[in-house]
């Protein structure tokens, strides 16, 4: 994987066969119909690898003729970043343009989706300005790019939800990556300047402070 423009991670290539999912069952966190019928249906869904996902939005290109701009969020992006034991059945991610023609065209593959064409609009969070620019290409081909998060956003993006699964997440982030409290703080800080004013915001401050001081008292 090429080196964004800000040069402050290398992570390592994508390349096919490489980061492959394990075969873990993996509980959703949501689920459109709320229904136990469609929770063992999702549940019997088989995992995703990043291969298939390049080969899915291979097929897609050649059949729509849409190019398609994705960053990967989710269980997907951790994959991505390395994760030796993550599964998921699902891809979550921000969509440049043609959220409904990819989110058919998964469907009809039995691919569960949840797209959207602004990361900042699935919180009250805000994304920190300019997460795009620092994102770093993992596919670049014809008419298909997919990117991950710097580091430090990703970690941001799942504090602004912060589920258990998301602060676990998280965490190995900032492991894997040797991010430190001073970073995140920095980010997050960002986004709440980003952020219209909202009482939800003082719950993500708590997050925030809560998941750097754990960093700091583990930190070498």
């Amino acid at each position: 994987m090429r080196r964004h423009a800000g040069g402050t991670r290398d992570i390592a290539p994508w390349s096919p066969g490489l980061y492959r999912a394990l075969r873990f069952p993996k509980t959703m966190a949501r689920s459109t119909s709320g229904s136990i019928v469609s929770l063992r249906r999702l549940s019997n869904l088989p995992t995703l690898t990043l291969d298939r996902l390049r080969a899915l939005l291979r097929e897609y290109v050649d059949e729509t003729e849409h190019a398609v701009d994705l960053v990967l969020i989710g269980g997907m992006a951790m994959l991505a970043y390395g994760h030796p034991s993550r599964a998921t059945i699902d891809i979550d991610g921000e969509l440049r343009d043609g959220v409904r023609s990819l989110k058919a065209f998964l469907s009809r593959h039995n691919i569960p989706a949840n797209l959207g064409q602004s990361l900042s609009g699935w919180s009250v969070v805000a994304m920190p300005p300019g997460y795009r620019d620092r994102a770093t290409v993992m596919i670049d081909e014809s008419r298909v790019r997919v990117s991950l998060l710097d580091p430090v956003d990703f970690i941001v993006a799942k504090l602004r939800r912060g589920t258990d699964e998301d602060l676990a997440d998280a965490t190995w982030i900032a492991e894997r990556f040797h991010v430190s409290a001073r970073q995140v703080r920095a980010a997050a800080a960002a986004a709440l300047a980003a952020s219209l004013e909202d009482t939800a915001l003082f719950l993500f401050e708590r997050t925030v402070d809560r998941f750097c001081q754990d960093l700091e008292q583990t930190a070498p």
